[in-house]
């Protein structure tokens, strides 16, 4: 059973950084390509970063040159490095992956920026 447990979420201020942490287990996680949404209230659910088995990775436009995907394959964990961030990026922030065909998600976590 694939479990994925995210945390680091808070409430930050405009042009501070936080870094999201995504725990995976139930998978061979050094095989799979990892993904972080968000979703914001009110918008729909928007890929932020992806990065496959081999470390390439993929950005929204949005968060281009400020977020960094990196992944742990000896921790099975994927992080989310945020960095300026403004308010515009609030939202709960969910890590995903895909097994057999079926998208796995994350509980998600709460990530809050004030102007």
């Amino acid at each position: 059973q694939v479990q994925l447990v995210e945390s680091g979420g808070g409430l930050v201020q405009a042009g501070g950084s936080l870094r999201l942490s995504c725990a995976a287990s139930g998978i061979i996680f050094s095989t799979k390509a990892m993904y972080w949404y968000r979703r914001a209230p009110g918008k729909q659910r928007e890929l932020v970063a992806s990065i496959t088995s081999g470390g390439s990775m993929n950005y929204a436009d949005s968060v281009n040159g400020r977020f960094t995907i990196s992944r742990d394959n000896a921790k099975n964990t994927v992080y989310l490095q945020m960095n300026s961030l403004n308010p515009e990026d609030t939202a709960v922030y969910s890590c995903s992956t895909v097994t057999n065909g079926f998208r796995s998600w994350g509980q998600g976590t709460q990530v809050t920026v004030s102007s």
